[in-house]
């Protein structure tokens, strides 16, 4: 049974995915959360299902039926990936001091919230700890005793931070010329082919040839020294891998991966050292050169979209 006294916002995310929406906004229905926001992007110009997709993406998460202030952020036009999560996420922290997160394919476990807003609570005062994820990658591996470990990496499927972390959020990249010139990324990444991932990935963002928001929000966590909580067992599933996605086009193994539930109380790591050797199987399965399963998977993604997604 979800957690009856959930006190933390949260936010929901929304585009054109009405089937994914209604999946997410069940389950913070569940939570009853005491405000939710809505950010919704508005349709994209030329496409001729976006207004009819948009506008049912947003009938469903009118049907609050539970005592709680909602916040709609609506925008008539598309923003876009980048531009839409980051205002609508500014524009949360104005209000609140800290939120859940949600975006429209991420379906979390009941146990979700009330672990998140343990953790906000417990680490609201740490300047050392920038984000909470609920997402787990690895492979059923555990390496202690704890409830969550510490990462270098920010999982954005179902995650929660203070405003204090989100203020610092440099959309610009400002100091990534700097950074990318300076050869910084050798300090904070442990080979070669980990700073060639990242330079290119970081270096796409910072000209636009990729409009998304969480690589911006990494570098700026980086830059920091920002460490993100991540669960020894996975609490999201993200079912929007697919032709829809913005993102996720491709098939992908981390694709609705099941969730389990989070026993509580939470068990409390002793030492805040980032644990390296998750983060290094993390590395070694998202970040670095594609294998070539992986990329017979990219291609099928691209096969799938050219042929059945519709054309704007």
């Amino acid at each position: 049974m979800p957690d009856a006294n959930l006190h933390t916002a949260v936010v929901l995310i929304i585009f054109n995915r009405p089937g994914t929406t209604s999946r997410v906004f069940e389950a913070i229905r569940e939570a009853r959360p005491p405000q939710l926001f809505i950010v919704a992007d508005g349709p994209r110009t030329g496409s001729v299902d976006d207004p009819r997709d948009c506008a049912a993406a947003r009938a469903i998460v009118e049907q609050v039926d539970w005592p709680c202030d909602v916040v709609h952020d609506y925008s008539g036009t598309n923003l876009g990936c980048r531009r839409r999560v980051a205002s609508g996420l500014t524009r949360v922290f104005e209000t609140v001091n800290q939120a859940i997160i949600l975006e429209d394919d991420c379906v979390p476990h009941a146990a979700f919230f009330r672990y998140c807003e343990e953790l906000l609570e417990r680490w609201q005062d740490d300047d050392r700890i920038w984000s909470i994820s609920g997402d787990n990658f690895q492979s059923g591996r555990r390496r202690t005793p704890y409830s969550y470990y510490f990462s270098r990496y920010i999982h954005v499927w179902g995650w929660a931070t203070w405003r204090r972390a989100w203020r610092q959020y440099d959309d610009a990249m400002s100091l990534w010329p700097q950074v990318r010139d300076g050869g910084w990324l050798d300090d904070v990444l442990t080979s070669s082919a980990l700073v060639a991932y990242w330079r290119a990935r970081f270096e796409a963002t910072y000209v636009e040839t990729v409009d998304t928001w969480d690589y911006r929000w990494l570098l700026t966590c980086w830059l920091q020294h920002g460490l993100t909580i991540l669960p020894q067992i996975n609490l999201v599933a993200n079912i929007g891998h697919g032709w829809q996605a913005s993102h996720t086009t491709a098939i992908s193994p981390w694709a609705n991966l099941p969730t389990q539930p989070m026993p509580f109380p939470l068990d409390h790591p002793t030492h805040m050292i980032p644990d390296a050797r998750a983060d290094a199987y993390t590395e070694s399965i998202m970040f670095t050169r594609p294998s070539w399963g992986a990329r017979v998977r990219h291609q099928l993604g691209d096969l799938v979209r050219r042929f059945y997604r519709p054309m704007p």
